[in-house]
């Protein structure tokens, strides 16, 4: 199983186009630029699956060798899209798509009725492609010898589907190949024991890094929105967790520009290396075999 970080960011990226915080700003000078959270993921290195799709994904598949159509050939390895929520940051890229001859979305019921009704994109990309809309089940088996589980983890709608209904809004994937297994879960609510079963006995966990503090946008901008108001476990709340499972990888992802650790010097890393846990790299390769 190959897993390819497209992105690492949480909404907006770094530095974020209308934000001259501190961070965006040392962003900035520096020439840091963190694209929005997104994977790839393949079972046998020639069929991959996007794990949602961020509004920088032309960029990021540009950047991806692996996700190129062979010399000559329009032929894309990208076999389809699994969804784990109806963000807009996790679907703008479906536009991007819209050029595929074919195009696989899988999500949960609700994220299909907000991508058909509420923000009808798969409409919009509909008329360009053969969009095919599946509906995750406890065990996909995708191609390449890959298999997906979900599981819901949170009921935080968009926004813009404020009026609909469902309550599994927000999954967590478990993908398994070859005996391996990864779980990639960039939106985290709570660590509880649903989300122990999720992670029991996986070789990597991909996990939700958005905030380091719960009152880190009070400190940042004055607003007065916890992490965990905006469905995100901190991570210094995950970090004792991490800390029960030796024998497990985690690598933070979907940072926000608040998130100290998105600058690769910051002191806080040190807490987070403590605990046995890494901040994932834009590009990075985890292979697992």
């Amino acid at each position: 199983m190959r897993v390819r970080v497209l992105g690492t960011a949480a909404g907006g990226g770094l530095p974020q186009w209308n934000c001259s915080c501190q961070s965006c700003c040392r962003a900035a000078e520096l020439g840091v630029q963190l694209s929005q959270d997104c994977l790839a993921i393949s079972g046998d290195g020639n069929s991959w699956y996007l794990v949602n799709a961020s509004p920088d994904l032309r960029t990021q598949l540009l950047a991806t060798p692996e996700l190129r159509p062979p010399p000559g050939t329009r032929r894309t390895p990208v076999e389809g899209v699994l969804l784990t929520s109806a963000e807009l940051d996790h679907t703008l890229g479906l536009l991007t798509l819209r050029e595929s001859s074919r195009l696989p979305i899988y999500a949960t019921a609700a994220v299909h009725q907000a991508l058909q009704q509420a923000f009808p994109i798969t409409e919009v990309v509909g008329s360009y492609t053969t969009v095919q809309p599946e509906i995750v089940s406890d065990r996909q088996v995708l191609a390449g010898g890959l298999a997906a589980e979900i599981a819901v983890v949170g009921d935080k709608r968009p926004r813009y589907a404020g009026d609909l209904r469902g309550t599994d809004w927000v999954v967590a994937y478990r993908f398994t190949g070859s005996g391996r297994s990864l779980v990639y879960a960039p939106c985290l609510p709570a660590w509880n024991d649903a989300f122990e079963q999720v992670i029991d006995g996986a070789d990597v966990v991909l996990l939700d890094g958005t905030f380091f503090t719960e009152d880190e946008l009070t400190h940042a901008s004055g607003s007065d929105r916890p992490a965990s108001s905006m469905g995100h476990l901190p991570i210094r709340a995950a970090l004792p967790e991490i800390a029960r499972h030796p024998r497990t990888r985690f690598l933070f992802t979907h940072l926000n520009n608040t998130n100290p650790l998105a600058h690769p010097d910051a002191p806080e890393l040190a807490e987070v290396r403590a605990a046995g846990a890494e901040i994932a790299a834009e590009r990075q390769l985890l292979v697992l075999e």
